[in-house]
């Protein structure tokens, strides 16, 4: 199951996508790594959704990566006696903890502590930013605004508090028992709801304790405040630019996305672009041209993965939604200029050996006729260091540990393959051919460069460049 193209798909699973059958459809038709959104759905559904997957790991003999999502705090208004009212602009509306039901007049917040964060001219967004209300006044226990923009208000309705670091942990109850749960069951990658602040990120390692890799969901404009810190401190990125888009304005989310995706590439940290992104094929089997080219742009900036939600998870064209993206990134990906966006972006290598490994190994594939990139590696830090080149051959990640073959799924320009432990130089080169020409990157003749770290079985050691023919494999080591 080689794909080709080098950036990959993200699918969430769904009432749409549950069944064995769907999810085998959807990996065939280009899904590398495959969503549970833990805001939706049972455990038991998303137990059922790994044993699927694992099933079709084995069927397929490809590692396919799992990423669990947690919800994360959510701000919400309480209940309403009508279940609803309608808010004019001027009218001053309180929010409080009295849990009787609202009004036109009030409602409960029953989130105690949003109210010592605030300050006179705080705006509150509500349903998605559709309303905004702006704080006048404050107590322990209420808050009276002003409306500026209004609208109808329904129960339960979500708030948000742009520009205000909220006294709010990222994992809630229910996340530590969605985590425990989904390290159970093995899932690969971590995505952190909410992140504000470096130390989100530290709460969850020392949860995580290296079972998963985290990525930091980009959600709150807060948390770019401290995208250095974040970036270094996470696995990966996710560009939340649904939630992003409520608390800041629209035409500041595409550049804060390139500036993201551009500190990701330049750390060597995956990046994914999601939300909306094929957003109307939840209801049609074709996007809008605009969607199209949202999508484009995203690979043209060389993320590593783009993401559907409900176009995979409740829409009514998941395949053809799959396929869609499919194609446009191999568009994309087949264009000219894109070669040149991505020298153009290509960050500078650090002065490590890795670095300057890797950094030979793209000028090398650039220079002589190269088939692929095999890099040897157990945790995976060698293959990331070759996939922030952005390279113009595949990159063929040959690793021992199955966990990180998974891991990989997500990462720019990879291909993961399980492989026994090597232990002698003569032994990487046999299997660096035998794997290139198997997985079909390499035909015989053809030459490959190879990317491992000496002594073998040594994480963090890259050391060693060898180039070397198909034709002089053999099956003896």
């Amino acid at each position: 199951m080689r794909r080709f193209r080098k950036a990959k798909i993200v699918a969430t699973l769904g009432p749409s996508s549950s069944s064995p059958e769907m999810i085998a459809n959807l990996f065939t038709a280009g899904v590398d790594v495959f969503r549970l959104n833990f805001s939706h759905g049972s455990h038991e559904d998303h137990q059922q959704s790994v044993e699927i997957i694992r099933k079709l790991e084995k069927k397929v003999k490809r590692p396919i990566g799992i990423l669990m999502d947690l919800q994360g705090p959510k701000l919400r208004v309480g209940k309403f006696a009508n279940h609803q009212i309608t808010l004019k602009p001027k009218d001053i509306f309180r929010l409080d903890q009295d849990h009787t039901l609202g009004d036109e007049t009030r409602v409960n917040l029953p989130h105690p502590e949003l109210y010592s964060c605030l300050e006179k001219g705080t705006d509150l967004l509500l349903d998605d930013g559709k309303l905004r209300l702006r704080v006048s006044e404050w107590g322990d226990d209420f808050i009276k605004t002003e409306v500026i923009i209004g609208g109808v208000l329904s129960d339960r309705k979500g708030l948000n508090v742009p520009g205000v670091i909220l006294p709010i942990s990222a994992m809630t109850t229910k996340d530590r028992t969605d985590l425990t749960f989904g390290l159970a069951q093995g899932v690969d990658w971590v995505a952190l709801s909410f992140v504000q602040r470096p130390e989100d990120i530290t709460e969850a390692q020392e949860l995580i304790q290296g079972q998963a890799k985290i990525i930091a969901k980009l959600e709150k404009p807060m948390a770019i405040q401290y995208l250095r810190e974040i970036i270094d401190l996470a696995d990966g990125v996710m560009v939340a630019r649904g939630d992003l888009g409520v608390e800041m304005a629209p035409e500041d989310v595409p550049s804060i996305q390139k500036r993201i995706i551009r500190q990701c590439r330049e750390a060597g940290k995956p990046v994914i672009v999601a939300t909306q992104m094929l957003d109307s094929m939840i209801s049609s089997p074709s996007p809008t041209r605009a969607e199209a080219s949202d999508v484009a742009t995203a690979i043209y900036d060389g993320v590593d993965a783009v993401m559907l939600s409900a176009e995979s998870a409740s829409g009514k064209y998941p395949i053809e939604a799959v396929s869609m993206m499919d194609r446009i990134i191999i568009r994309v990906e087949q264009d000219d200029n894109y070669g040149q966006m991505l020298e153009a972006a290509r960050p500078q290598p650090l002065a490590k050996v890795a670095d300057a490994i890797t950094t030979a190994a793209r000028h090398i594939a650039n220079t002589i006729d190269i088939a692929a990139i095999v890099t040897f590696t157990d945790s995976g830090a060698t293959t990331l260091r070759a996939a922030r080149e952005r390279p113009d051959v595949p990159i063929i990640a040959a690793t021992p540990n199955v966990i990180t073959a998974r891991r990989m799924a997500l990462v720019w320009g990879v291909h993961a393959v399980q492989t026994p432990d090597i232990h002698r130089f003569s032994e990487m080169v046999n299997k660096g051919c035998q794997v290139a020409f198997e997985e079909q990157f390499a035909k015989q003749g053809e030459m490959i460069i190879m990317i491992a770290g000496v002594p073998f079985a040594v994480s963090g050691g890259t050391n060693i460049l060898r180039i070397a023919k198909i034709e002089t494999f053999s099956e003896e080591s």
